[in-house]
């Protein structure tokens, strides 16, 4: 490969990144139906060809979307050492990656719910499935190491417990305490303390704070 055709493969994958980018924040902000693909080559700042020439239209580029969503959700890296600390790493390396890719969230989210693109939801689960198979077993081991009588059941309600957080987060934004919630997790389980807080710049817990919608809002750009 030459040094133009090394060039020539960033720009295009760097442009791609970008319009990817551009549907997750305006899918966020004003959901799949909102958001045309115009709008998503305006906000990314390229010629609304190039969204068809890596995407093919925005059934493929929601395809896309929910690809980095799983991308993110399998990424999370594994914690050596005995059951306890590999569910307290899975627990954290979970939340962390919700407070990261927050927009991809709640763009995921409403995907899931919607009768327009559960469908694509469901299409992108399926092709993730091995590893979504494997993710799973992983933490049911877990928790057969740990004595627990069901540890499929547990397996379903842990990823319950946190998918809950991941939402809750996603609608109340700044409101939702994330790291309480976290340490009251640790504490469901009999993990020990977290020492350190999450990597996430979290805004500071009022003792008296209620959960608001507005704490999700941001200024549009």
């Amino acid at each position: 490969m030459t040094r133009n055709d090394e060039l020539n493969r960033v720009a295009r994958e760097r442009s791609r990144q970008v319009i990817l980018q551009a549907a997750i924040d305006l899918f966020a902000e004003r959901g799949v139906s909102g958001a045309s693909i115009a709008e998503i080559t305006r906000r990314a700042g390229v010629a609304q060809g190039l969204a068809n020439y890596h995407f093919g239209g925005k059934e493929q580029l929601i395809a896309a979307v929910l690809d980095s969503w799983f991308d993110v959700l399998f990424g999370i890296p594994q914690v050596e050492g005995p059951a306890d600390a590999r569910l307290a790493g899975i627990i954290d390396g979970a939340l962390t990656a919700t407070g990261y890719a927050l927009p991809v969230q709640r763009a995921v989210f409403a995907m899931q719910q919607q009768p327009g693109t559960h469908r694509l939801y469901a299409e992108a689960e399926e092709r993730h499935a091995e590893q979504a198979r494997l993710s799973e077993n992983i933490v049911r081991e877990i928790f057969r190491e740990r004595g627990a009588a069901d540890p499929p059941l547990e397996e379903i309600m842990l990823r319950s417990t946190l998918e809950g957080i991941f939402m809750k987060f996603a609608v109340y934004g700044d409101t939702f305490p994330l790291e309480d919630a976290r340490r009251w997790v640790h504490r469901l389980y009999g993990l020990p303390e977290p020492v350190t807080p999450l990597p996430l710049q979290l805004a500071p817990r009022d003792p008296d704070a209620r959960t608001r919608a507005s704490g999700a809002l941001r200024p549009e750009l």
